[in-house]
């Protein structure tokens, strides 16, 4: 376990960066992932795809593969990666503040 202090926010992280408590996530921590994800800004795209893995993790108590991701906000594969660079399940997760995706390296 570690901890990030950020813009006067402490959020305790686990070894590959993600929140280990959902309930901590707040538009800091979302600046955060941002700038360490190298997302310039965030976009009513990147904010759809992070309120859809919100909703669903607080639904379903994990996140949804990627096909449901897609099929529910519409956008496809090729599409998340350009807006998250470090990955579909990486960076959107990370930012979304959803644990780390089981199988993500």
């Amino acid at each position: 376990m570690a901890e990030i202090t950020y813009k006067g926010k402490n959020f305790d992280v686990d070894e590959d960066g993600f929140l280990l408590k959902f309930d901590d996530w707040c538009p800091e921590w979302m600046d955060y992932v941002k700038e360490s994800e190298g997302i310039s800004n965030i976009t009513a795209d990147h904010q759809k795809i992070l309120e859809f893995l919100q909703y669903y993790y607080q639904k379903k108590g994990i996140g949804p593969r990627v096909h449901v991701l897609s099929k529910n906000t519409g956008y496809k594969l090729k599409e998340g990666y350009e807006l998250f660079p470090s990955g579909t399940g990486k960076g959107e997760c990370k930012m979304a503040g959803l644990p780390k995706p089981t199988g993500c390296v």
